[in-house]
């Protein structure tokens, strides 16, 4: 089997036990900002493939969809629901603000280098910066989406 699909076999284990890990009163806020993250991944994906912008060589269900299954249908939104289900609501505007940069700089840098050293993604007219807005905007959107949706009175969005 190639590394490409041990990455991929890896990274659905590993999002399922992030899943695992959310507590039982939070599944609620997890299950809506998955729901939120995979409908923006959803359009978005798609509209970067097609537009060729980004490639998949190597990928689950080559023959529905050209855009990454495990990433833009399962481990993004799952992050993303980590990412709310555990959110700093709390802290100062500064450490939250680190937590937006600090998540959207570890999946980037992730994405970079299964870019470089993988067959799973190709940069065709795309920079990783470009990966790093991309993932910061969602993140806030789906952030102000869940404050809306469970607005019970001062909740942190950023």
């Amino acid at each position: 089997m190639r590394i490409e699909w041990w990455i991929i076999l890896f990274v659905y284990v590993a999002a399922t036990g992030v899943l695992l890990f959310i507590p039982k009163n939070r599944i609620h806020l997890a299950i809506f900002a998955l729901l939120c993250k995979q409908l923006f991944t959803f359009f978005i994906g798609l509209v970067v493939v097609e537009l060729g912008l980004i490639e998949y060589p190597i990928r689950c269900f080559p023959s529905v969809n050209r855009t990454s299954f495990v990433y833009e249908y399962y481990a993004y939104p799952v992050v993303c629901a980590a990412f709310n289900v555990w959110y700093p609501n709390d802290s100062s505007p500064l450490y939250r603000f680190g937590y937006y940069v600090g998540f959207s700089s570890v999946l980037t840098l992730g994405e970079v280098i299964i870019e470089k050293y993988t067959l799973l993604l190709n940069y065709i007219h795309w920079e990783w910066y470009i990966t790093w807005v991309s993932l910061f905007i969602t993140f806030y959107i789906v952030r102000l989406l869940c404050v809306w949706f469970f607005k019970k009175g001062k909740v942190s969005y950023m």
